[in-house]
């Protein structure tokens, strides 16, 4: 009888993909450290336009992270103080944090249990309260593609469309997601991508991107990462900032675009052997009829904190990874807690679903290299613990 341990299961595996693609990897950055184009060199023209090719999107902007490609989307639309942007509750702290970082007010919005995704009937009613009140002016919608799976982006685009909104794609997790044949990036008026190393296209270190159809907003994009620079360098026409992609990330991302398609791919089959492996017995994402899901993070729902914390000791006793994506709503975080009470001054209307999540969530091992076996060991764990 054998007794040789199972072989680790990765939560993000980046090390079997890099085996891959290692030999391209190492010719970009030497040809990088031949040219000595360290910053704005051709690569990243060349990953704006693999990105523009993939997504199917007109124009796509290259930036230094996902958190600066939702700055530099907002601040080409001056959003600023006496601005309410309304984003989910349940989501990543660098939703929040840009439109208060511009002097804006976040009002936050539940989700949807099914899908983790902005609940569209209570942005409607947290929309009427901040016009009732007049105090601030509604001028954004950031939808965020939790996990992956696409929000409902032709709803949100026809409200943001009745009320002179800016529609936002916070797509950090979702890269390669779409809806019916248009993928993630020709939705909204812009999408903004994160190449955070743990994405579903990541580079080795910070790196975003933003994604328009519009011609105008793109230039102006590539202004405000560049110190807000005109037709020449010296020439500022605005007030921008840094945040210009490096050539190196972007040669990382040249070698990993090609296996994006076919890791999309094996993504979906991991979720499909999930699915399989909880029927019935854990409650699974929820994907709606046309939705293609990215598959970047894979999240089931427990119970209650009790048995989710029952099922992570399950899954560290058979040395399988786990993590909690998010703990706390933003609304009750420390930072944003004023902010949010701010937010419609008459009454804040509770957010029950985004605060009963952050209880019961819990993601598990999710990438493309993932044996069929890997997810059957961490299915058995799961269940064990329940």
């Amino acid at each position: 009888m054998s007794t040789a341990a199972p072989r680790p299961i990765a939560f993000f595996d980046m090390k079997a993909q890099q085996a891959l693609i290692r030999a391209e990897i190492d010719a970009g950055i030497a040809r990088i450290l031949d040219h000595g184009r360290f910053i704005q060199g051709p690569e990243v023209d060349q990953i704006e336009a693999g990105l523009a090719a993939f997504s199917g999107a007109k124009h796509a902007v290259g930036v230094s992270s996902g958190t600066d490609a939702l700055q530099i989307a907002m601040m080409a639309e001056g959003i600023g103080p006496g601005d309410a942007v309304f984003l989910p509750a349940f989501t990543y702290t660098a939703t929040a944090e840009v439109p208060l970082v511009l002097g804006a007010t976040p009002v936050f919005v539940d989700v949807e249990e099914g899908s983790f995704n902005i609940d569209l009937a209570d942005l409607e009613r947290r929309l009427a309260l901040v016009q009732k009140e007049g105090r601030l002016r509604p001028r954004a919608v950031v939808g965020v593609d939790l996990y992956g799976l696409p929000a409902d982006w032709p709803a949100i685009e026809a409200l943001c469309a009745r009320h002179g909104m800016f529609a936002l794609d916070d797509a950090a997790q979702a890269f390669g997601g779409a809806l019916g044949d248009r993928r993630l990036g020709t939705h909204a008026d812009a999408a903004a991508l994160s190449f955070y190393p743990t994405k579903t296209l990541g580079c080795y270190g910070d790196g975003g991107a933003i994604l328009t159809n519009d011609a105008g907003r793109a230039e102006l994009y590539r202004s405000l990462r560049t110190h807000g620079e005109g037709k020449t360098r010296y020439e500022v026409q605005r007030t921008g900032m840094n945040g210009r992609l490096d050539s190196i990330q972007a040669a990382i991302l040249l070698a990993k675009l090609p296996l994006l398609e076919d890791e999309l791919k094996a993504r979906a089959r991991a979720a499909a052997w999930y699915e399989a492996h909880f029927a019935g017995r854990v409650q699974t994402p929820r994907v709606p009829a046309g939705a293609s899901s990215a598959w970047g993070i894979y999240t089931v729902v427990l119970p209650d904190a009790a048995a989710r914390g029952r099922v992570q000791d399950s899954m560290k006793a058979a040395g399988i990874p786990s993590a909690i994506y998010y703990p706390k709503p933003l609304h009750h975080q420390p930072a944003y807690a004023g902010a949010h009470a701010e937010g419609i001054a008459g009454g804040v209307p509770p957010l029950p679903v985004s605060e009963r999540l952050c209880d019961q969530v819990l993601s598990l091992p999710m990438h493309p290299y993932l044996a069929e076996e890997d997810v059957a060991r961490v299915a058995a764990a799961v269940i064990a613990g329940l």
